[in-house]
Parts: structure tokens; sequence; C-alpha cells
């Protein structure tokens, strides 16, 4: 939505919705290639159903609500939200995981609170977590790149050796291991931390809120990595598991459901990194990206009203 201003003291406003959502939508082409030349149609037609879905019950609730369709719709939210839940859900889920998925994310996670601007809580996220509560086994079985072969991922798997007994050492022996993390998903990494930084570089997003993120989420890995390194693993395997540094870059820099403030921006983001440290480590959950996001939403009025800049005083 762009509104005229014509006149002074007014500026033109050049960062529309549509105009910041298609940035996000470029940052994240490398990272969406990447999903395909590892999962081939697998995951271009879950990509392709998400899309359509997202389109569809946007188009829905618009119309239900009374709202202008083709503007909205150009705004190009519903596809964001919808491309992130795609590169989130495993690529041999069934074709109804990424229908029901979208479906909650548009309908229930982003209209039913008021629409774009309204929700407290990011979509795609939400979207994500009541797929994993509704439909477990579904929602944790990956692909192995290049094979037909289904298995857990790289954090699954640790987490549940380590609950076994194994050291740190005699889990990264594993044939799902990369250099540092999961194998060839850590090139999925660097793809989404080359499009954070051009978003970063258009000055799409704020510098606040990835970085704080990623200090929330090493810093107390570094401290456990040092105490203990047999039992606790490395930063550099948090950074490069999981979606992390989709989080840091594209999830928790949701304008709607984040923080506004610069202050507020790094304390949203210190506190999503330190609770993706601790679900990991001591919760239920292998990857606590969704769970994190969610939490952070519920705190970020109270991290508004307490970080709000002070009045400046009339001379």
């Amino acid at each position: 939505m762009q509104f005229p201003t014509s006149s002074s003291p007014f500026t033109p406003v050049n960062n529309t919705v549509n105009r910041i959502m298609l940035q996000v939508l470029l940052a994240l082409i490398p990272a969406i290639s990447l999903m395909f030349w590892l999962f081939g149609r697998a995951f271009l037609m879950q990509l392709l159903l998400a899309c359509s879905t997202a389109l569809l019950a946007e188009a829905c609730m618009l119309w239900l609500r009374k709202k202008p369709i083709k503007m909205h719709l150009l705004d190009l939210s519903a596809l964001v939200s919808a491309v992130l839940l795609a590169l989130a859900i495993p690529t041999i889920a069934p074709w109804w995981i990424s229908v029901s998925g979208t479906l909650f994310a548009i309908i229930i996670a982003k209209h039913l609170y008021g629409g774009l601007g309204y929700n407290p809580f990011n979509p795609a996220m939400a979207g994500y977590v009541f797929l994993l509560i509704s439909f477990p086994q579904q929602m944790t079985a990956w692909q192995l790149p290049f094979d037909v072969i289904s298995s857990a991922t790289v954090l699954d798997h640790t987490k549940t050796q380590l609950g076994l007994g194994f050291s740190i050492g005699e889990i990264s022996t594993s044939p799902l291991f990369g250099y540092v993390a999961g194998k060839d998903l850590e090139y999925l990494s660097l793809a989404y931390l080359f499009g954070g930084l051009w978003l970063l570089q258009r000055k799409v997003i704020s510098w606040h809120i990835p970085v704080a993120v990623l200090l929330g989420l090493t810093f107390p890995a570094f401290i456990a990595y040092l105490i203990d390194s047999t039992r606790f693993t490395s930063p550099l395997f948090h950074l490069f598991s999981g979606a992390t540094l989709c989080c840091a870059f594209f999830i928790a820099t949701d304008p709607v459901t984040a923080a506004t403030s610069n202050k507020g921006r790094l304390i949203f983001g210190l506190l999503i990194g330190s609770l993706i440290y601790l679900i990991r480590t001591w919760g239920g959950y292998p990857d606590a990206i969704a769970f994190a996001v969610l939490l952070a939403n519920l705190a970020a009025p109270s991290i508004d009203y307490y970080t709000r800049p002070k009045r400046v005083k009339q001379p």
C-alpha cells in the first residue's frame, strides 16, 4: 500500500509492501535453486502447491472480508509465507501436508487476526508448528539429497544419539554429517546467508535482529562447548544445521511480528537465539526455530513497550 504525498513537508514512500516482499523473494532464489538441485521435482511440486494454495486462500479470505483482492494479492506477503513454509517442509511429505500447513498459515495465523499488519505471529512459523505438532511422523523424515532413502535430520540424529550416551566424536562419523553439520545442506545455509547479506545491503532489513539471533545462539553454544566438547556441539554446528541462517535473515526479521526499535530488535533477536539453543539442547524437539520465533512474537509487544525511545524535550 502506498499513500500519495505530493506536497511538502512529505516525501514519497519508496518502500511499499510489494517492493519489500519482492526483494525478499529475490533473496530466496539461491536457496530455492539449491533445494531444487538437491531434491528435484519433489521440492518444485511442493513449492508450487504451497504458493497456489496460499494465493487461493488469500483471495477467498479477502473476498469474505470484503477487501480489495487484487491490491492485497499483489503485495506478495502470502507468497513469501508460502515459500518459507515450503522450504521448511520435508520434500517427501504427502501433498496434503503442504496444503493444510499453508491454509493454517494464511487463514488462521494471518486473516483471523485481521490480515497483514495485525497478525501477532509469523504465519509461516505458525503453519509449521501446526504441522509439526499434528503430524510429527511426516514432518521429521527427510529425503537424503540425490537419494530416495528417508532419514532423520542431523539435528534429530545428534539429539537422539547424545541421549543414548554417545559422544560428539562418535556421532560425527555418521554419513549424515558434512564438514560441520548436515551433509550438503550446509550449502543451503550459505545460500540463506548470501541472500540475507543482499537484503542487508539493500537495506530491506537492519542488522540488529540477524546479529542478535546469531549471537544469542552461538554465545551459549561456545560456553557449553568449552565446558564439555564431548556432550555439547560446537557453535559452527548450530550455525550451519537446521534453519538457523534462514531464521536470522528471513523469519525473525518479519517487520510485522518483530520488535520495532533498534534496542528492542536486539533484545528480540537475543531472545530467539537463546531459545533456539535451550530447546535444541534440552527441549523435546531437535530444531527449535519455529517455537523460538513464536515465543518471541508473544514477547514483542512487551519489548516494544519497555524500549520506547525517550521523548526529546523541547528547548
